[in-house]
C-alpha cells in the first residue's frame, strides 16, 4: 500500500520518553499488526488523546506510535471471517493510541476481536462524536441503572460537566428522565449545560477541595471524572443508599475520603472501565446509546475539526477549554 500521513511519536534516546510528535509518511507495514486494515474516516479527541499528544508520561507506552484512541472507519482488508471490505466499523480503547497504533492517520492495522460494527442509525461523524468519551458515559448509566438508581430517588450529580464524558451524560440521564447537578469550571457554558437537559448548573470549587468525610445528603448518585477530592465529596454527599459511579482522574488518582458513607448510608463505588471492556457490554452500550442518546443534542455539543488540527485542539482540552465533543474529519 501507498504511504500516507499519521502523526508519529517516536521515542528518546532512553526509548522510554516520547519525543514530541510529528507529521509522518509511513506504510501499513510501519503499523502495529492486525488482521484488518481500516481507511479511518473519522476519529475524536479525549482527555487521554489530550495527555499521549502532551508527552505525559505512562500514556503511551510503544514506540514509535500513532496516537488516537478512537477509530472511525471502513474496511480495506480483512483476514477475519466477522469483517469483510466495505465495513463500517469503530473501535474505542483497547490500548490502540497506547501500545497499538490508532487513529490520527489514513489508515489503521487493527485487530478484528477490538472492532464492532458502526450501527447504521449513526453516521461516521456522530459515532466519532461518541467516542470513548460518549461510551464512557453510557457505561456509567448503565452501572447505576444495574444497581438500581432510578430517577424517583433523587438527583445525579455529574462531574467535568462541560467536557465530553459528563455532557453526554447529561444528555443521556435528561432522556431516561434524571434531574441532573452538572458541575463544571466553566460557569459561562450554563445556558449550554441547560440545553442539554441539566437542571442545576454549580461551580466544579464546591466539589474540588478537601472536604468533610461525611457530608449533607445531597443527591442519590454521580457520574465522577475526576477522581481526588471531587470524588470523595461526591461519595461523602450520596443519599443512603445511592451509588457514584467513577470513570476517570482528571483532577488525581488519589481518594483521600472516610468510609464513613460506605458504612453509615451504604453508598456504592462503582468502578467503569471502557478501555478493556468486554465486547458484549459494548455492544449494550452502542445499542443504548442510539436508543438513549438525543442525537440532537450530540450534535449541539460537538465541533468538526481537520486531522491537521488536533494537536491544536488537544492542547486547549487538557487546559479546560474545550466544551463537549470535537470530531475529527481524518479521510
Amino acid at each position: 500500500m501507498n504511504e500516507f500521513e499519521a502523526l508519529w511519536i517516536e521515542a528518546d534516546e532512553s526509548g522510554r520518553k516520547p519525543l514530541p510528535p510529528r507529521w509522518n509518511k509511513v506504510t501499513v507495514d510501519q503499523l502495529s499488526e492486525g488482521d484488518v486494515t481500516v481507511k479511518v474516516t473519522h476519529s475524536t479527541i479525549n482527555y487521554k488523546d489530550g495527555l499521549a499528544l502532551a508527552g505525559a508520561p505512562g500514556i503511551v507506552r510503544k514506540f514509535p506510535m500513532v496516537p488516537g484512541i478512537d477509530v472511525v472507519g471502513e474496511v480495506l482488508t480483512s483476514d477475519s471471517d466477522r469483517f469483510k471490505p466495505g465495513d463500517q466499523v469503530i473501535l474505542n480503547g483497547y490500548g490502540v493510541g497506547e501500545v497499538h497504533t490508532g487513529a490520527y492517520a489514513k489508515v489503521a492495522r487493527l485487530k478484528s476481536e477490538c472492532l464492532l460494527h458502526r450501527p447504521s442509525e449513526l453516521s461516521p461523524a456522530r459515532a466519532a462524536a461518541i467516542g470513548t468519551a460518549g461510551y464512557t458515559a453510557m457505561l456509567c448509566v448503565m452501572a447505576l441503572e444495574r444497581y438500581g438508581i432510578t430517577p424517583e430517588q433523587g438527583p445525579v450529580a455529574v462531574s467535568g460537566a462541560s467536557g465530553g464524558v459528563g455532557s453526554v451524560a447529561i444528555s443521556i440521564l435528561s432522556k431516561l428522565g434524571f434531574e441532573t447537578i452538572a458541575f463544571t469550571g466553566r460557569l459561562e457554558e450554563t445556558d449550554f449545560l441547560k440545553s442539554l437537559g441539566a437542571s442545576e448548573v454549580l461551580d466544579r470549587a464546591q466539589l474540588s477541595e478537601k472536604g468533610k468525610p461525611f457530608g449533607k445528603e445531597r443527591w442519590a448518585a454521580a457520574v465522577d471524572v475526576a477522581g481526588s477530592h471531587t470524588l470523595a465529596n461526591l461519595i461523602a454527599q450520596t443519599n443512603y443508599g445511592g451509588a457514584v459511579a467513577a470513570c476517570g482522574l482528571a483532577q488525581g488518582m488519589d481518594l483521600s475520603g472516610s468510609v464513613m458513607p460506605f458504612i453509615l448510608r451504604s453508598v456504592a463505588l462503582l468502578g467503569v472501565d471502557s478501555v478493556m471492556a468486554p465486547m458484549a457490554l459494548r455492544e449494550e452500550a452502542y445499542a443504548r446509546l442510539v436508543q438513549d442518546l438525543d442525537l440532537a443534542k450530540l450534535d449541539s455539543l460537538s465541533e468538526v475539526i481537520k486531522l491537521a488540527d488536533v494537536e491544536e485542539r488537544a492542547a486547549k482540552l487538557l487546559k479546560g477549554q474545550v466544551r463537549g465533543r470535537t470530531i475529527v474529519e481524518v479521510a
